[in-house]
């Protein structure tokens, strides 16, 4: 059996040190707010680029204590909305409903999974506040324009980086005679150099995620914030220790969202990797653009420019997603012949149970990708061997 994701044999790359660090922290014997936490905290935020980093328990919880935060420095209030994509994870639509501000479902670019920025102006009304962009399966979501809407209408852009920690945005920046601009199209024009900038660090504030299936996973859950706000920062910080900044004195109706010594320490050994393992999910993704010839199969990236993609860090390929017009019948032929998949994700949000006001929604590219999407097996751990069984068995499949 090919896993779909081989935790475990991941664990066991980077032993010793996980249980040496382990070890440390249990010796110490502080578990919470300690030595570990700071030391990621500090670690993560140089690795991002960003000024401030806060260790959470989870993922939404990031998200949710970001939105919280705008809440409480009077930035948005109940009732205020925020521009989201149609096909993210539930997670990143619970973070806004959770504080009673409304999600604006936005399509999906059918090509990338992503926001389709195009989508975005036609969208916003007097009471937008924010644009939430998804990095969703890895692929970094961002552009100029992202930025002009943003800066026009005065609003914060949400960073959703629970996928694609270590993706970069990379600007070019070319010169026409003697003047330098930015911009993807270079013909006739020489390249003075290149502005990367890593997905957690490009808009007001992001949230991260560090699950165990993640590209950066503790062993077990644990999340983060960034920004280069200092007042969002000092806020989230409180909010997510019972809102309070000293103890036992809490301005802020707060919660407990702490990411524990432990899980900082396992972060702390396998942060350093990050860039080699990501590397490593790259090259798989090429040999599966490469050679994946079945002409049902929808590839993630185009042949004529999956070169550029997977040798780049645009992309972390946390998910290696394909479609095909008969999923179903695809992972049961994959499952047969002892493949692993998933599907990320089979219900769009709005046609959750948990949001049935959302049932009659009409989104058709949403609802397509849902229909379609099928994620193979990809990892740092996975090997040659085991990625070119998966295509052969992809190029025999004839459903």
């Amino acid at each position: 059996m090919i896993k779909f994701l081989d935790i475990q044999k991941i664990t066991e790359s980077f032993e010793p040190a996980l249980t040496e660090a382990i070890q440390r922290v249990v010796r110490r014997g502080w578990f919470l707010l300690g030595e570990e936490v700071t030391a990621f905290e500090k670690e993560y935020a140089e690795y991002i680029g960003s000024k401030h980093c806060i260790g959470v328990a989870n993922g939404l919880d990031a998200l949710r204590l970001i939105f919280r935060g705008y809440i409480e420095l009077g930035v948005m209030k109940e009732g205020d909305e925020v521009i989201v994509p149609a096909n993210t994870y539930i997670a990143s639509i619970l973070a806004v409903t959770e504080n009673r501000l409304k999600p604006v479902l936005v399509e999906p670019d059918i090509n990338t999974y992503n926001l389709d920025i195009s989508f975005i102006e036609k969208h916003i009304t007097e009471r937008t506040k924010a644009i939430m962009v998804v990095h969703l399966y890895g692929r970094a979501c961002w552009s100029e324009e992202l930025e002009r809407i943003a800066d026009k209408y005065n609003l914060k852009i949400v960073e959703d980086n629970a996928q694609a920690a270590g993706a970069c945005y990379i600007k070019v920046i070319v010169s026409r005679g003697n003047t330098e601009e930015s911009q993807c199209n270079t013909v006739g024009a020489s390249v003075k150099h290149c502005v990367t900038r890593r997905t957690g660090s490009l808009g007001h504030a992001a949230g991260h995620s560090f699950y165990p299936g993640k590209n950066l996973g503790a062993l077990g859950d644990g999340g983060a914030v960034t920004t280069n706000d200092d007042e969002l920062a000092s806020v989230i910080r409180a909010v997510a220790n019972y809102g309070s900044s000293k103890k036992y004195i809490n301005d802020y109706k707060g919660i407990n969202s702490r990411l524990d010594e432990i899980q900082a320490a396992v972060l702390r050994v396998k942060l350093p990797r990050l860039d080699a393992d990501n590397q490593r999910r790259r090259e798989i993704a090429s040999y599966y653009c490469e050679n994946i010839l079945n002409p049902e199969i929808i590839l993630p990236v185009k042949k004529s420019s999956h070169h550029q993609i997977t040798t780049s860090p645009h992309h972390v390929f946390h998910l290696f997603v394909i479609r095909h017009p008969r999923r179903d019948e695809l992972q049961k032929y994959l499952a047969d012949n002892a493949i692993q998949t998933l599907i990320h994700y089979p219900v769009p949000p709005h046609k959750q149970k948990a949001y049935k006001e959302w049932n009659h929604l009409s989104l058709p590219v949403t609802e397509k990708i849902h229909n379609e999407v099928l994620s193979l097996p990809v990892s740092q751990v996975m090997t040659d061997a085991e990625a070119e069984e998966v295509v052969n068995v992809i190029n025999s499949c004839t459903v």
